[in-house]
């Protein structure tokens, strides 16, 4: 009886040691996965930023500071970001959402367009222009600089906040835009200081890989 309660307690602690490595590995897996495509993100940021320090070269663009956003990313993550060009660094980053369009049924992916009323998000390189104050409140102007996203002035694209946008990273399903690249309304404030203060206009990139 005795030996049979030491077999017993002996399995079950072989029992508890099996599922706390086990545990313990899968934690490690995702945690390195995570990594892994944070490692990912990091660079494709790097390699677009690059590409605008190259269009804006001995142009009248704000050569220092540049906006990113990688659609790639889930919309409840931080995927709009302030960018130094000449530090190559992230200095702020929000949530940005897409055009509800964009969105395909039964699949975990966006689509893009540059017609009028898909009410899609377009990618490529904008040009930040002039403020004004309309529907959403203060919004600046965009002009599109690539054959991806040349009618965005025709279809009303703009820059502005929404206050269904939260400011920090959430799991939770939020709200979309009818295409416009909007932002949470603390987050737009810290955004239309560096276009405020900018001499030349910025340049806003969206991508999606």
């Amino acid at each position: 009886m005795i030996l049979f309660f030491k077999q017993k307690n002996m399995n079950f602690k072989l029992f508890i040691s099996v599922i706390f490595l086990f545990l313990f590995s899968y934690s490690f897996f995702w945690q390195e996965r995570m990594t892994l495509s944070e490692v990912k993100y990091e660079k494709r940021l790097k390699e677009k930023a690059k590409h605008v320090s190259d269009f804006i070269k001995n142009k009248k663009y704000n050569q220092k500071i540049a906006f990113l956003i990688d659609f790639s990313k889930p919309i409840g993550k931080f995927r709009f970001f302030i960018y130094n060009l000449e530090t190559n660094k992230v200095l702020d980053k929000g949530i940005v959402i897409h055009g509800q369009g964009s969105e395909v049924e039964g699949k975990n992916e966006l689509q893009f367009s540059n017609i009028e009323n898909s009410l899609q998000s377009s990618l490529g390189k904008c040009e930040i222009g002039k403020s004004y104050y309309g529907q959403f409140g203060k919004a600046y102007k965009l002009k599109g600089l690539d054959k991806t996203n040349s009618n965005v002035e025709k279809r009303y694209i703009v820059l502005h906040s929404f206050s269904c946008i939260p400011d920090q990273e959430t799991d939770k399903k939020i709200c979309l835009s009818w295409g416009c690249p909007t932002l949470s309304i603390a987050f737009f404030n810290k955004v239309a200081t560096y276009i405020d203060n900018s001499k030349y206009p910025i340049i806003l990139y969206s991508f999606y890989e």
